[in-house]
């Protein structure tokens, strides 16, 4: 049985947490197909959390069941201007939002980077 859980960002630039809107966020499964895309909004976040199909919240209420409690998702942020972020491995649970902060850095500050994509890897839960 299939359950719901959501995944929720919030993009900005600086230690300021400035927002930015009209990033491009992807989110995809493991096999890099597409789950949804979307814009931010001028606060930096998504309209409304993404919803995500994962497995039943009884999947991680008894320990050594054999079922993975969590659906694993990748997602992709791009903004003119700014270095590209890719966060992987990114765990889902039912009944929950997953929030991901987002730090886009100006290429203005990094011009060397122009074409790299940091590349963020969430190791797995020990469940």
């Amino acid at each position: 049985m299939s359950a719901t859980g959501y995944i929720q960002v919030h993009a900005y630039t600086s230690n300021a947490q400035i927002p930015l809107q009209d990033v491009a966020i992807a989110i995809t499964d493991p096999t890099g197909a597409a789950i949804a895309l979307r814009l931010t909004n001028r606060s930096g976040q998504l309209d409304d959390p993404i919803a995500i199909t994962v497995p039943d919240l009884s999947a991680s209420q008894t320990p050594n069941t054999g079922v993975t409690p969590f659906a694993v998702v990748n997602l992709h942020a791009k903004l003119p201007d700014y270095e590209e972020i890719e966060a992987n491995n990114i765990q889902v649970f039912a009944d929950t939002v997953t929030s991901q902060n987002l730090e886009l850095i100006p290429l203005s500050e990094l011009p060397e980077y122009w074409n790299q994509v940091e590349l963020f890897d969430t190791p797995k839960q020990n469940l």
